[in-house]
């Protein structure tokens, strides 16, 4: 006789973790139970369905239960809580939400995938407030859809500038909304750093996005109609969407004495059993190891999920599969904007007191002869005494997408900056340029690793400035129109040779260019002539995202 498996909760992580059990034996009885009236539906689409870029509402339903029921052999029991765990009898306490009714169920084994609830912090007047919002399921979905439908905002604020508070931002505009955008720190995206996420900040106010940064939800007035701010600022509205992030559904781990971490994660083995041998859990209700530093971590990410559940599935057979941990690759649209990420970003390095290096490269998408070429913001984090890579940040209009992707899966194994130089890549014009960015990034770090290129970071030249250092501009004079830093010197390239007697043997000169690349040309031609020099990452295209 089979195995009797009970899993709670649908979507990612569930849904995918009952299917491969079943198709895994075929003689086990498994139970579904979802307390929503969706076993899996496409949460990431939610967004874009209040945008109407998704039309349909069915097409956010993956799998109905009938579906799912009848392909999988499951007994799947939708608008069904599970309420308790009870360890000593094996059984899980079900309340039908619909009748009411009251049940207990036995399990052999035990799947938690219950996911992560948005944030609701207790702000003043938030209970007098209709016009009030979180996104996690249908039925939020179909609320905030039929608010926009009927009532017709004119303005809207949300809450956090994570992935969700950005798309929802977008597609509110999408609909002719006016929106305003609070964040409490100095930055949208936390996984990007700041030099990075100033590129997006520029977007979002090109497009008409009324951004306040540092600056976080003191009350609500007039019923929702008024966000007094920290600053004492008060904006108007007609809705908000509070977006500020999600919490692990942890309640009935705890309550059933299992372990769960200090940030609400419940804790897993690398097997992803609880400290229960016969619960398994999974998505983004357990705390995750990430992948590049070891320590824990909550990732609420789809594809982990999916990951995990066929994991658990596995080794519910015995097959003792490890789950490596989580990199965190992830992706938004931003308006016309792609920006993505993966592994450990600057601010994490700093914390874990990391040594690293930093560079910033601006290649096109594309051959830049062929029509249609962007340019992408691309920054690479590496270890320099062995050239490991420790993260990536990308933002670009196009191609953003598989350059970060390629990197991810470098990451992932084991390759170092000097293996990115080796990669052969697909090339043609419409698609990429004979020295893809990626292999650029690599080639650019190793010219750090192997011949001592020294460079300075965007954040460090003012000051350098400031206190007497040479920084030597060697863009054309046209260029510098455009803008250039304050207290440069310009030297065109091609004019350098010619002048060195202008310049000061015994300090230090520092370079720049537009995006790094003239700068490193004339880097060498200076360190090959006896002077010692550094050049300005990213060039003018990094330092004025930030400064211009």
């Amino acid at each position: 006789m089979g195995k009797k498996i009970v899993v709670v909760g649908g979507v990612a992580g569930g849904a995918t973790a009952a299917a491969r059990l079943r198709r895994l034996d075929e003689s086990s009885q498994i139970v579904l139970f979802e307390r929503g009236e969706h076993i899996s539906f496409a949460n990431c689409g939610l967004p874009y369905y209040i945008g109407e870029t998704i039309q349909k509402r069915e097409k956010l339903l993956v799998q109905t239960v009938d579906g799912m029921s009848k392909k999988f052999n499951l007994d799947i029991r939708n608008v069904s809580e599970v309420t308790k765990i009870n360890r000593d009898t094996k059984t899980v306490s079900v309340k039908n939400l619909k009748t009411g009714e009251e049940y207990e169920e036995s399990y052999d084994v035990l799947v938690l995938s219950p996911g992560a609830k948005p944030l609701v912090p207790p702000i003043p007047g938030l209970n007098e407030a209709e016009n009030v919002f979180t996104l996690r399921n249908i039925p939020d979905t179909d609320k905030i859809k039929s608010f926009v439908d009927h009532k017709q905002p004119k303005e809207a604020v949300v809450i956090g500038g994570g992935f969700i508070g950005l798309e929802m931002a977008e597609n509110l505009v999408e609909r002719g909304v006016k929106v305003t955008l609070i964040e409490m720190a100095n930055q949208v995206m936390a996984p990007l750093d700041y030099e990075m996420a100033a590129i997006v900040h520029k977007h979002l106010i090109e497009k008409g996005v009324n951004l306040l940064l540092k600056d976080g939800v003191k009350a609500f007035e007039d019923q929702g109609k008024t966000v007094i701010l920290s600053s004492g600022n008060k904006v108007s509205t007609d809705m908000i969407i509070l977006s500020i992030g999600v919490r692990p559904e942890n309640t009935l781990a705890a309550d059933a004495g299992l372990d769960v971490a200090e940030r609400g994660g419940i804790k897993v083995n690398e097997y992803l059993q609880t400290s229960d041998e016969s619960i398994y859990a999974l998505g983004d209700a357990i705390e995750v190891v990430d992948f590049i530093s070891r320590i824990s971590a909550m990732v609420p990410l789809a594809g982990p999920a999916n990951r995990q559940g066929r994991i658990v599935a596995n080794n519910i057979y015995g097959k003792n599969e490890k789950y490596h941990g989580t990199l965190g690759t992830a992706i938004a649209k931003v308006f016309d904007l792609a920006v993505a990420t993966t592994g450990n970003n600057e601010k994490v390095l700093q914390k874990l007191g990391k040594d690293y290096k930093v560079l910033h490269i601006h290649p096109a998408s594309h051959a830049g002869y062929y029509p249609g070429a962007h340019p992408i913001a691309l920054k690479l984090i590496f270890e320099e005494s062995t050239g490991k890579i420790f993260g990536a940040q990308a933002v670009g209009a196009d191609g953003v997408d598989k350059r970060i992707d390629v990197i991810a899966t470098a990451i992932k194994g084991g390759l170092t900056v000097f293996d990115l130089t080796e990669l052969e890549l697909a090339y043609a014009p419409p698609f990429s340029s004979a020295k893809d960015p990626v292999n650029m990034a690599g080639y650019v770090a190793a010219n750090m690793i192997e011949e001592d290129v020294e460079t300075i970071q965007w954040n460090e030249i003012d000051s350098i400035i400031e206190d007497g250092g040479l920084l030597i501009d060697v863009r054309e004079p046209s260029e510098r129109e455009a803008g250039y830093i304050k207290g440069s010197v310009n030297i065109p390239l091609g004019e350098i040779r010619g002048r060195l007697e202008e310049l000061p043997k015994d300090n230090t000169i520092y370079v720049s260019c537009q995006v790094g690349l003239r700068g490193y040309l004339a880097t060498r031609i200076l360190m090959a002539n006896g002077f010692k020099v550094k050049n300005l990452d990213g060039g003018w295209k990094t330092y004025s995202a930030v400064y211009h």
